[in-house]
């Protein structure tokens, strides 16, 4: 299968499945939100369950009003309320994927991560993956985590390695390459995380993560630019050809995330991973543009 090159083939995507995903919206009522939901709905992509505070009700009955069959409304007493019926709506099966809209992050993750009524399942790990768009990559790319886990363990690695892997099968990338970032092609153990490399590329080849390409440590540029590989003498079908980046620790996965963002011109998409149903957490900073793409995103992983 081709590659998808742009957000517009992630759209046609999800189209093509013919499906309509269900998706509960904490607190739906900011602009960016309504655009979401307003563009959803006229391309047809998804249904929503509303989770409003008795506030801003009203806003979200006048959408249900305007897409009857499409819309539903959940009224609470509170934002702090919110929270914990949109995550009820996706944990008993009502809804496949869920939403942050005007809510704090810390008071959706406190309800996503309740122990007892959240959606992570004991022995799972919260992640986060993003998927780019950037003008001079001749593909869509993904790369973790850049919002979640501080420091990766070994395992934690292993488990962002399967739920991103699942995501490219999701996308249509049967066989991603995939790059573990480094600073350097060099394995040191001043750099623990070159360790658990190796270890990483030991269980691909033992054909744990099934069929992909694993390679690093290796930087961002020889992951994706096949002249900077040809150059450090770098033989490898990962090099210039990365499907996914695997970065180190958040403060390098994020700094590529608002780089990119900033000075390459990229559309940036997002969701968490590890939970039993796609989370959209979309940052205040992020466009209206980018939070569908999310929703998008979401929607064909879920």
């Amino acid at each position: 299968m081709e590659p998808l090159h742009d957000f517009a083939g992630l759209t046609r995507k999800l189209l093509s499945q013919k499906i309509r995903k269900r998706v509960a919206v904490a607190c739906p009522n900011d602009p960016h939100t309504e655009y979401v939901i307003s563009r959803a709905l006229h391309e047809g992509i998804a249904e929503f369950l509303l989770v409003a505070d008795a506030a801003n009700v009203q806003k979200s009955l006048y959408i249900q009003d305007a897409f009857p069959e499409s819309v539903k409304v959940f009224k609470v007493a509170s934002i702090e309320n919110a929270a914990p019926q949109a995550v009820s709506l996706v944990k008993h099966g009502y809804a496949d994927i869920l939403m942050k809209g005007l809510i704090n992050t810390d008071n959706l993750l406190r309800a996503v991560l309740d122990k007892e009524n959240g959606l992570l399942s004991k022995g799972s790990v919260l992640s986060h993956v993003t998927l780019a768009q950037i003008p001079l990559y001749n593909k869509l790319l993904l790369f973790s985590d850049a919002a979640v886990i501080p420091k990766p363990t070994l395992e934690q690695f292993d488990s962002i390695l399967k739920y991103d892997i699942e995501v490219c099968h999701k996308l249509g990338i049967a066989n991603p390459s995939i790059a573990l970032i480094n600073s350097s092609e060099k394995v040191n153990p001043k750099f623990p995380h070159t360790i658990d490399y190796v270890i990483l590329k030991e269980r691909a080849a033992n054909g744990d993560y099934g069929s992909i390409n694993l390679d690093g440590p290796m930087d961002v540029k020889t992951a994706c630019d096949s002249h900077s590989g040809k150059l450090k003498g770098i033989n490898s079908p990962v090099v210039g050809h990365a499907d996914l980046l695997i970065f180190p620790n958040i403060e390098s996965g994020n700094t590529f995330y608002k780089s990119i963002s900033l000075f390459g011109d990229a559309n940036m998409a997002g969701m968490l991973t590890g939970t039993i149903a796609p989370v959209v957490v979309p940052s205040r900073a992020d466009s209206g543009n980018s939070k569908y793409y999310s929703l998008v995103l979401a929607c064909i992983a879920g």
